[in-house]
């Protein structure tokens, strides 16, 4: 199975990434977490998108709040889907982080979720993978019809409540 590459700008990105890495330990997909700035350490970055393909990477979450120009700088030197989470700061909730990972110039792709959105950047990527893994696929429609359920377990429990 290709693992999950993630990389944040900075350690205060990780209770964001630990949606993602919790997301993808209940589904069994392997990864890597570092820590790169597209501005403090450039090449590092670099050098991780460069190679990610080589090194049994299927896709990268990167995740970065305020200028985030992380997942854009990752995408820019990889063909591998990169999923950005824009993450919230306390400058602007994270709209300026939002706006800088969704707006991408054409030709470098950034598929981008919600503000503080690991957990779905964590399903995007098992649903990239699972394009061609049957078994992760089963896993996931398992998850979907969980969640359904929990839902609609929910919906008869108000019911009950206010009937």
């Amino acid at each position: 199975m290709k693992k999950v590459g993630i990389v944040m700008g900075s350690d205060s990105d990780l209770p964001v990434i630990k949606k993602a890495t919790d997301t993808l330990t209940a589904l069994g997909i392997p990864f890597e977490v570092h820590i790169y700035s597209a501005h403090r350490t450039p090449e590092q970055a670099k050098d991780f998108a460069v190679n990610a393909r080589a090194n049994g990477f299927g896709a990268i979450i990167a995740a970065a709040g305020m200028a985030a120009h992380l997942a854009g700088a990752i995408a820019a030197n990889t063909t591998l889907p990169v999923i950005g989470i824009p993450c919230k700061s306390t400058t602007l909730d994270g709209i300026d982080a939002l706006l800088s990972t969704v707006q991408m110039p054409t030709g470098i792709p950034v598929a981008t979720v919600a503000i503080n959105g690991g957990a779905n950047a964590a399903l995007l990527c098992a649903q990239i993978i699972a394009v061609e893994d049957p078994v992760l696929a089963a896993k996931l429609d398992a998850k979907r019809q969980s969640d359904a359920k929990a839902v609609l377990e929910k919906d008869a429990s108000v019911m009950e409540k206010l009937q």
